[in-house]
């Protein structure tokens, strides 16, 4: 019964990922359809309603999809000194490595994500530098952020 609540727990959290990984690259993709002037690193264009919704839609569901596997994964992996690392186990130090992956790679996917979103919000209709293209990177981060909490989820289980 742990073992399928388990794997259900992976599964849901796979699928948020997957979800606003999905939901970032339908933002960029809107915000390529409003009109703009682009040179060089300057652009000029309207800001697309869409994008703003489908970008925050995105950046609540990775954020979701963090507490949830950071929450159920545990706490139990405080490794502090070099001493405690070598008489970890190898369980334990992968658990410890995909935790503190996930944490880089979701402020990574966040950063990239709320500056996406931030140049489609109504407030930002004039020229500036480009921000092309952060919205499917945030997204392309979403997926590599999925795979690396269910590995943290299943090396912390596996650990205790």
């Amino acid at each position: 019964m742990v073992k399928a609540a388990g794997i259900l727990l992976c599964l849901v959290i796979l699928a948020i990922d997957v979800v606003a990984g999905i939901l970032s690259i339908q933002a960029e993709a809107e915000q390529n359809k409003v009109k703009h002037l682009r040179l060089w690193i300057f652009e000029c264009r309207d800001p697309s309603e869409a994008a703003f919704k489908l970008g925050l839609a995105a950046a609540a569901l990775l954020v979701v999809a963090h507490v949830i596997s950071n929450l159920l994964g545990g706490c139990q992996n405080c490794i502090c000194t070099p001493d405690e690392v070598q008489k970890a186990s190898p369980n334990r130090q992968l658990s410890v490595a995909c935790l503190i992956l996930t944490w880089i790679i979701f402020a990574v996917g966040l950063s990239m994500l709320v500056i996406g979103t931030l140049s489609n919000h109504k407030s930002r209709a004039s020229c500036g530098f480009t921000h092309h293209h952060f919205l499917s990177i945030g997204g392309i981060v979403c997926f590599v952020h999925g795979l690396f909490a269910v590995a943290y989820y299943i090396f912390a289980t596996a650990s205790d």
